[in-house]
C-alpha cells in the first residue's frame, strides 16, 4: 500500500499558518515512517481550516464548529493507518 498524504488547508488571511504548522509537526512526529507527505495549502476561501487524508476529509472547522485538538486528528489518522496501534497519551 502506498503511503498516504495529509493536507492541511488553512486561511492565511485569518493568521492560521502557525496553527496549521503546529498540527503538521504533531502529525509528522507521530507518523514519521507512515506518511508520504504532509502538505500545507493556503486557502483562497476565507475561514477555511480543513484536514484531509488522501483527499478524504478528516476535519472541517466550519462543519465541526471548532479547531481540532492534535490528539483527535492523530486518532483519526491512526484509525485509518493501523487501528491496533497505541498512541500512548494521545489515546487517553
Amino acid at each position: 500500500m502506498m503511503k498516504p498524504t495529509i493536507t492541511i488547508e488553512y486561511c492565511p488571511k485569518c493568521g492560521w499558518l502557525l496553527r496549521a504548522a503546529w498540527m503538521a509537526q504533531e502529525l509528522l512526529t507521530t507518523f514519521t515512517d507512515d506518511l508520504l507527505a504532509l502538505k500545507l495549502v493556503p486557502s483562497e476561501v476565507a475561514g477555511r481550516y480543513i484536514i484531509s487524508f488522501n483527499e478524504e476529509l478528516l476535519w472541517d472547522r466550519k462543519r465541526e464548529g471548532r479547531f481540532p485538538e492534535p490528539k483527535e486528528i492523530k486518532q483519526r489518522v491512526r484509525d485509518i493507518i493501523d487501528p491496533a496501534r497505541s498512541l500512548g497519551h494521545s489515546d487517553r
